[in-house]
């Protein structure tokens, strides 16, 4: 019965009109159909129509009425993008959603060939809504639009210049709803659907520019710092500074004073691109506003997709030079007014709290299994030099000496590279298959001299130390240099809040906590060089030791092994064979130096350092080589993130565990051994409904790279669980996990 009624409907709504519109001609003076709703078409962007309808006052448009059809040969239409409009209750149609005042539209179309104009018939249908409440007959309209030789996206106010339009004659791809007049919105009124009430609209404004568009009805406003875009997808693309108008400062009962827009706001977006081909991205908004009546919404947040023009050289590299990094790049618009672009400087009581966590997290360091055989090797040194309180306090100032260094230089190049709107976190150097490759050859040298292969030992302390001294300054400074390497894919408890309030702060307290984990991590080697007492109870030197330094051997092979893997999965098997030569090369050139350091002359040192500088040969080869083609998981137990996935997941009611990790990182793999890969999780994820989604972050990946910012991570490993049903941001976890962490965590939402 209803389908009859329903076919019945648009024959009685014909009748209907026909008779009302020759009668409104003669006695009631109402507009002709293509005055009461007048259309216009541009292209903006290749493949894209900005569809716009103006439409006169005490008239409205159905929503579902608006249809779009073409009979040109070679030309295709894609679904018709419309905005939600106005539910309403229609004598003539039942429930309906409706629109006064304006509509903007996109139309999407593919055409065969190069033709300089496409056709394209829009059928509207729509009322008078007040007396005579007249309903006209279903009016097409064909359209001629002019194909653009070089189509250039322009910010919608440019597009369709229509007399009497009530969205002042705006158009463009911008999806939003009509005036506000139409929206009926008023303080007085009951309050509009978030949708409704601060409509959200963005635009590739051209190949560097995005425009972004909040539009709200009368008695409705918005807070200019509680609201920001940023990136969502977009691989290469970096927004730059938004270009905020200026607004009305407003006293606010819930945040006192603040900068509010009214009716409609538009944000210029300036971006910088990494190649000029014509891609995807996807803006991420987050805002707050509120109905002056005191009715405050929560944060809202959208994410649309857009399309960037082709851009030429010249444009890429004049968006470079005025690029301007955002002034903040935080988890949620509602505390972007908590930092700016020049971290504000913290109290001293946050600063002494952010050192001390400093200096825990580099004393849990030594603990960790890349760092522990580096401290056996001090300690070894230590029992080495006998009872001489002197000695044990030199090795104890230059082993600090080379941590404290290291560590500050890796503050200094985070400080530099995030001045310079680079995202980075702890770790980062390991992202970069030079650096493992070399740190390859380090580690495999120092066990070979362990081994007694040669002696690294002697040529380092020969600087007026004499042959038999075996390590000297240069050696234990060295050595803390080595131990910063190593420890830098490790995360010990402590660390992740102290580098988070380091990554936030000014540069001078950011080096500060680097410093302070420095410290931590060189205190129990300082404790054992200036405590006599503790000094006295390392075993007398004797023949054990020389058995000793062979067994620690054994842990820097693995170490290399360990990061030859790593390699691998940066740059492929070819990069593990070329760092594999060239572990032999070194070999051999370290056997000869040694075999002939007091036997041979110049020729046979000549032939050694010939070797050793073909052993960096590989490394060229490695540096050379590209980012392998991703696999295809094989498991069933994950998926690979992405922000459109994640979203699509949520949007079925399913929980989801995020795991961004990376494959140097041994605190990940710890947590994948001990729980993500056993059965009790899986249950788990059965029983919750939820899926694991992981992030692989051993490369470089700005996706990633933007979704830690996001939670204010400053490496990985990062979780965050978005329980099933549950709206919101998300739940970030620790970075040690368990499984009872993980059963709470994923439990249903109440």
């Amino acid at each position: 019965m209803r389908k009859l009624f329903r076919g019945l409907v648009p024959g009685l709504i014909l009748s209907l009109g026909l008779a009302g519109f020759v009668q409104a001609q003669t006695d009631d003076g109402l507009l002709p159909v293509e005055e009461a709703f007048k259309l216009g078409a541009k292209i903006v962007e290749p493949g894209r129509i900005a569809l716009h309808i103006d439409i006169a006052k005490d008239y409205y448009l159905y929503r579902e009425r608006i249809k779009a059809k073409t009979s040109q040969a070679g030309m295709t239409l894609g679904t018709l993008e419309l905005p939600p409009g106005v539910r309403k209750h229609d004598e003539f149609q039942g429930d309906v959603e409706v629109y006064h005042d304006a509509v903007d539209a996109a139309l999407p179309y593919t055409l065969a060939d190069a033709a300089k104009t496409i056709a394209v018939t829009v059928t509207v249908q729509g009322c008078h809504e007040i007396d005579p409440k007249i309903c006209y007959p279903p009016h097409p309209t064909t359209l001629t639009i002019a194909v653009p030789d070089s189509v250039v996206a322009e910010p919608a106010a440019a597009i369709l210049p229509a007399e009497g339009s009530a969205a002042g004659g705006s158009a463009g791809p911008l999806l939003k709803l009509g005036g506000a007049q139409g929206l009926g919105g008023g303080s007085d009124d009951a309050p509009l659907p978030p949708e409704q009430a601060f409509v959200f609209e963005a635009i590739a404004a051209g190949p560097t520019s995005v425009l972004a568009r909040w539009t709200m009805p009368k008695g409705y406003y918005l807070y200019r710092d509680k609201s920001s875009v940023t990136l969502a997808d977009g691989d290469g693309v970096r927004l730059g500074a938004p270009q905020w108008p200026q607004g009305v400062p407003h006293r606010d009962e819930h945040f006192g004073e603040v900068t509010v827009y009214f009716d409609q706001v538009e944000l210029p977006i300036p971006l910088a691109r990494d190649r000029g081909d014509a891609q995807p991205v996807t803006v991420h908004a987050e805002y707050q506003g509120c109905q002056d009546n005191g009715l405050c919404y929560p944060v809202m947040t959208k994410d649309v997709a857009l399309a960037l023009p082709t851009a030429t050289a010249q444009e890429l590299e004049a968006a470079k030079a005025a690029f301007v990094a955002p002034p903040v790049a935080t988890a949620s618009a509602a505390d972007d007014n908590a930092l700016r672009s020049t971290p504000p400087e913290p109290g001293a009581a946050g600063i002494l709290g952010a050192l001390l966590l400093a200096l825990l997290g580099g004393l849990v360091l030594n603990l960790m299994p890349c760092v522990l055989p580096v401290l056996s090797l001090k300690v070894l040194g230590l029992a080495q030099s006998g009872e001489s309180a002197a000695t044990a306090r030199k090795h104890a100032l230059w082993y600090t000496t080379g941590v404290l260094v290291a560590f500050a230089v890796i503050g200094l190049a985070v400080v530099a590279l995030r001045e310079a709107g680079q995202a980075l976190g702890w770790g980062f150097q390991l992202q970069q298959p030079i650096f493992v490759a070399a740190l390859v050859y380090v580690l495999f040298a120092i066990g070979l001299s362990l081994s007694g292969v040669f002696n690294i030992g002697a040529g380092l302390a020969n600087v007026g130390q004499g042959l038999g001294n075996r390590s000297g300054p240069a050696g234990d400074f060295f050595t803390g240099v080595l131990a910063v390497v190593v420890a830098s894919p490790c995360t010990a408890p402590f660390m992740g809040s102290a580098l988070a309030f380091a990554f936030a702060s000014s540069s001078f307290v950011a080096l500060l906590v680097f410093l302070a984990l420095g410290i931590g991590l060189a205190l129990p080697f300082l404790l054992v060089g200036f405590v006599p007492a503790l000094a006295s109870r390392l075993p007398r030197p004797g023949a054990w030791m020389e058995t000793l330094k062979q067994f620690l051997a054994f842990p820097m092979y693995l170490t290399a092994v360990w990061l030859i893997w790593v390699l691998g999965n940066q740059r492929g098997i070819d990069a593990v064979a070329w760092v594999l030569i060239g572990a032999v090369v070194l070999a051999l050139g370290l056997w000869w130096r040694e075999r002939h350091r007091y036997t041979g002359g110049t020729l046979a040192r000549a032939f050694a350092i010939l070797v050793l500088l073909a052993a960096l040969l590989p490394l060229v080869q490695v540096a050379r080589l590209a980012v392998p083609a991703a696999a295809q998981a094989a498991s069933q137990d994950w998926v690979p993130y992405s922000a459109e996935r994640l979203a699509a997941l949520r949007a079925e009611g399913r929980g989801v565990l995020v795991d961004m990790g990376a494959d140097w990182c041994v605190t990940c793999k710890v947590n994948e051994k001990a729980v993500l890969e056993t059965e009790a999780f899986r249950d788990l994820l059965r029983r919750s409904n939820a899926v694991l989604m992981k992030g692989d972050w051993t490369n470089v990946d700005p996706a990633i790279t933007e979704f830690l910012k996001r939670y204010k991570a400053v490496g990985v490993p990062l979780y965050v669980v978005f329980r099933a049903g549950e709206p919101g941001d998300g739940q970030a976890l620790p970075t040690v996990l368990t499984q009872a962490i993980l059963e709470q965590a994923l439990s249903p939402a109440r």
